[in-house]
């Protein structure tokens, strides 16, 4: 794998926090035309073939590149490879990035290849038929789709491979050390699971009114009680029988409203407490959220704005689930199936998710959705990252907390609002997945 430069420490961390907070919302994500000749034919001389040089320009959508180095980061870095190349990219604001991006591949836009910024927009472009099956230039390049941890599948749809996964985020767990330390007790483990972690809570909660230390911190999210349920891999939010969401439904209420280890959704709500500032403030000992949220502490800390000192953790895990399976989003690339260019489009894309474009992603403080050691040890020696955090980022498997389906926004939302009814207790948790299941099924039409 090549590597980028070292880039000094102060720019590094710069950086990370533009492109991990700048991807925390949640939410994380061609044809069968001949593969690219890539080679030149033999000269009479006995030298192996040389490569043919790339040539041509593309035009190439993404979303508020200021913000998101990434993108222009693997840009630079295709160019400089293949100088006969000009990238020619259209930054649109993210809040309008699903609706242009629409636009443009409904209308015949000379577009080569696209970012798909949002879930629930994947399914729609496949059904259109407005993406380019990558498969025969995935068999021609010999690329392993295993190399994505479990990501590259969500993008096979009807057989066909219409994606590839460029950057990810996974939810980790967050704790606080000092708050560990005063109580004698011993750090998370990186093999912990769902029942563990509860009991641990139990242990670490002390205290009373604005001094309680909580032993567990959950957002107010569904996905910070759906998730845990989905992170085997058998099921998903797109379900017709949500009976596999009991169990954490179940311990998130014995945690808020029996041991009184973490802190009630409905204060939470009225009180708008975001976990950007429960966790930072010290009042927690413990949260699972995001990889991006790591951006977000290294700034509070370098800004004297949190004194936390904190660490991380993988994720807890459900019984008979072997740690290092998480659940997370993906950011993937596609080739535009209106393409003049789809050959050299497919080498930009090559590019940009493998082993070269990790590499860039990693140097620049994000999570490149192909991780292997080189990268994660990228990303753990980002100045400010905690200690032990190259064995805490270590993942088996990463679930998307959305899937790539038709009506997922649809479905998604109603489970948000069942999600605040059963947390509030204003109907039981029987209750809650009943209706769930009735207006999943309504919704999906099944």
């Amino acid at each position: 794998m090549k590597t980028m430069k070292k880039i000094s420490s102060i720019a590094l961390v710069t950086v990370l926090i533009l492109s991990m907070l700048a991807g925390c919302g949640q939410s994380p994500a061609a044809t069968t035309d001949p593969p690219p000749a890539s080679t030149a034919a033999p000269s009479e001389s006995s030298a192996p073939p040389a490569e043919t040089e790339l040539t041509g320009t593309l035009k190439v959508s993404l979303w508020d590149m200021a913000t998101q180095p990434a993108f222009g980061g693997v840009i630079d870095g295709f160019t400089k490879a293949n100088p006969g190349v000009t990238i020619d990219p259209i930054d649109i604001p993210s809040a309008d990035y699903g609706t242009k991006l629409s636009v443009m591949l409904n209308g015949g836009s000379e577009l080569d290849a696209f970012w798909i910024k949002d879930a629930d927009t994947i399914y729609p472009i496949a059904q259109r038929g407005q993406m380019v099956d990558l498969s025969s230039y995935i068999a021609k390049n010999g690329i392993d789709l295993a190399d994505y941890n479990g990501l590259a599948e969500n993008f096979s749809i009807d057989g066909k491979q219409l994606a590839i996964p460029f950057r990810t985020d996974y939810y980790v767990l967050y704790y606080n050390k000092d708050i560990f330390d005063a109580a004698k007790v011993d750090y998370p483990a990186n093999d912990m699971t769902w029942s563990g972690f509860e009991e641990l809570a139990k242990k670490v909660t002390s205290g009373s009114g604005t001094d309680k230390k909580y032993g567990a911190h959950f957002h107010t999210w569904q996905a910070c009680i759906q998730n845990w349920a989905v992170q085997d891999g058998k099921n998903t939010i797109m379900a017709t029988d949500y009976g596999f969401f009991k169990p954490y439904y179940e311990m998130a209420l014995r945690m808020q409203n029996d041991d009184k280890t973490c802190m009630d959704f409905g204060t939470l709500k009225t009180s708008n407490l975001h976990y950007n500032s429960v966790y930072p403030d010290g009042s927690a000992a413990m949260m699972p959220m995001g990889t991006w949220f790591s951006a977000t502490m290294i700034d509070k800390v370098n800004k004297g704005e949190s004194s936390v000192n904190w660490g991380i953790a993988t994720l807890p895990h459900p019984e008979g689930v072997e740690a290092g399976n998480t659940v997370g989003s993906t950011t993937p690339l596609a080739v535009n199936a209106a393409s003049k260019n789809q050959d050299l489009a497919w080498e930009f894309v090559k590019f940009a998710t493998g082993p070269e474009g990790a590499a860039i992603v990693a140097n620049l403080g994000a999570i490149p959705a192909r991780l292997d050691d080189a990268t994660l040890k990228t990303i753990a020696a980002v100045p400010g990252m905690p200690e032990g955090a190259l064995e805490a980022l270590q993942v088996k498997n990463i679930v998307l907390d959305r899937p790539i389906a038709d009506k997922v926004s649809e479905v998604n939302k109603m489970l948000g609002d069942q999600h605040a009814l059963i947390i509030l207790g204003e109907v039981t948790v029987d209750e809650g997945l009943s209706e769930m299941a009735a207006q999943s099924k309504s919704i999906q039409g099944k």
